[in-house]
């Protein structure tokens, strides 16, 4: 296992601050490297997708690192591919750990970004390029973990299999893929879900949060049809208006206040790292989830609203043909989210009951997802997670949340095997810029990181 005072190197990367960075092990170093080496690579769903060069690199790395060629497989998948690297068990009688992740990342323009988000930065203390959050440093760290493990001379008693998928963030089809192989898996650890939360101010660790179960992505259009005409003489009926009258009513409309044991988990334990205010509103709300005063001071926290029951909200809008005729069609995309329990079926009804206008057609055009139900509370992982982020950080809380993305998670969820997010990030939340311009992780990091693999890995391989 690493030691916390081995092997210290002070990480000796240009810096546009004279700021100190943070000494980084031997490990930590090759993890920062790995990281920067992949988020070069343009691994973004089209035609100059470079995914399979993430996955040639990874393989490289592994195999350079000790572990035979023929452990690794790269499939490729379209412009995508993903990889599969089974570490063997000494008991083949045991079902194996899945560690998950993905190596694609969503689109980015240069023209947007401050630095160029392809080429890798390290500067004032932070790492910045597309990927860098979600999920490259956390497939790094993981490669590393695996690599110090393996030179260490560990046994597992089962089988340990990293899974990385190559369309997380498009269609999802791969991790589908692997969940369909990997069906006799014991459970899942999934690094691109929860994670460790640092203090605004003084940087220090708050909590760490894993999450069990996720809501159900769902993208529902809406499409309003009409003969058109002339602009010059408008009529009672009009696509664009008809629709507009539909998303406002959408917008006004509150779905259903609800909880389930994880939430009512996070609420209970995150209400002792918040305002006095939200902190109490998140006590009343996990004792009577049908407060109206809690409920509206949780709706208006954007990081809160998503776990407190389903939303939908629009994303995007097209409508007409040309700026002198009424429009032919309007057409929306309604984005839901939607809380464990219910189908998609089950909010689209809901949703036309909303509408009431027989004129707007409502179709269900969701792609790569399914609809799963929380795993368990008290299988071996919940133990684990507490150790591991604690060995991160002493004594740091630790509890259950429920994550309002979608994540390969599911896949796995849909087979019957638990999937658990387990991310080894700690940060701040505002540093999170997942998906969004000038993508970071703080170089620090990079230590808790390890810390957190190095213990979850075995404690989940061993028995």
């Amino acid at each position: 296992m690493l030691k916390r005072a081995a092997l210290l190197l002070l990480l000796s990367i240009g810096s546009a601050q004279a700021d100190p960075l943070p000494a980084l092990t031997r490990d930590g170093l090759q993890a920062l490297t790995l990281a920067k080496d992949s988020i070069a690579f343009h691994s973004v769903a089209g035609a100059d997708n470079q995914t399979i060069n993430v996955a040639e690199l990874y393989r490289k790395t592994l195999v350079d690192g000790g572990f035979p060629a023929d452990a690794i497989t790269i499939t490729r998948l379209n412009d995508t591919a993903y990889m599969v690297l089974r570490w063997a068990g000494q008991d083949s009688a045991l079902k194996p750990l899945v560690i998950s992740g993905h190596m694609d990342v969503v689109a980015a323009r240069a023209s947007d970004w401050a630095r160029d988000p392809f080429t890798p930065v390290v500067e004032n203390g932070y790492l910045y390029g597309r990927g860098a959050s979600d999920m490259k440093m956390s497939n790094a760290l993981a490669i590393t973990a695996l690599l110090h493990l393996y030179h260490q001379g560990y046994k597992p008693k089962r089988d340990i299999i990293l899974a990385l998928s190559g369309d997380e963030e498009t269609t999802m089809k791969t991790g589908q893929i692997l969940a369909s192989q990997l069906s006799n898996a014991q459970e899942v650890l999934n690094l691109d879900v929860g994670g460790g939360t640092l203090d605004e101010e003084s940087g220090q660790p708050l909590f760490y949060s894993w999450s069990g179960a996720e809501k159900t992505y769902a993208d529902i259009a809406l499409t309003v049809t009409d003969p058109g005409g002339h602009s010059s003489e408008p009529r009672a009926h009009n696509a664009i208006t008809t629709l507009a009258q539909a998303l406002v009513k959408i917008q006004a409309h509150p779905f259903r206040p609800e909880l389930n044991a994880l939430t009512r988990s996070y609420f209970l334990n995150a209400a002792r790292f918040t305002t006095p205010h939200l902190a109490s509103a998140m006590r009343v709300f996990a004792a009577s989830p049908d407060n109206a005063q809690a409920v509206a001071t949780l709706r208006a926290e954007p990081s809160l609203v998503g776990a407190i029951g389903t939303t939908c909200v629009p994303t995007r809008i097209e409508g007409g043909h040309a700026l002198n005729a009424l429009p032919q069609r309007a057409e929306a995309n309604i984005n839901c989210r939607i809380f464990p329990g219910h189908s998609r079926m089950d909010i689209i009804h809901e949703l036309a009951a909303i509408i009431d206008n027989p004129a707007v057609h409502i179709e269900d055009r969701s792609e790569g997802s399914v609809e799963t139900q929380p795993s368990p509370m008290n299988g071996r992982l919940p133990t684990a997670v507490v150790t591991a982020a604690q060995q991160a950080f002493p004594d740091v809380p630790v509890f259950a949340s429920m994550s309002s993305g979608a994540s390969d998670s599911m896949w796995f969820r849909e087979k019957g095997v638990p999937s658990y997010g387990a991310s080894p990030i700690f940060m701040k939340a505002s540093d999170n810029f997942s998906h969004g311009l000038n993508e970071r992780v703080p170089l620090s990091a990079i230590t808790p990181g390890m810390h957190f693999l190095l213990s979850i890995i075995p404690a989940l391989s061993q028995n």
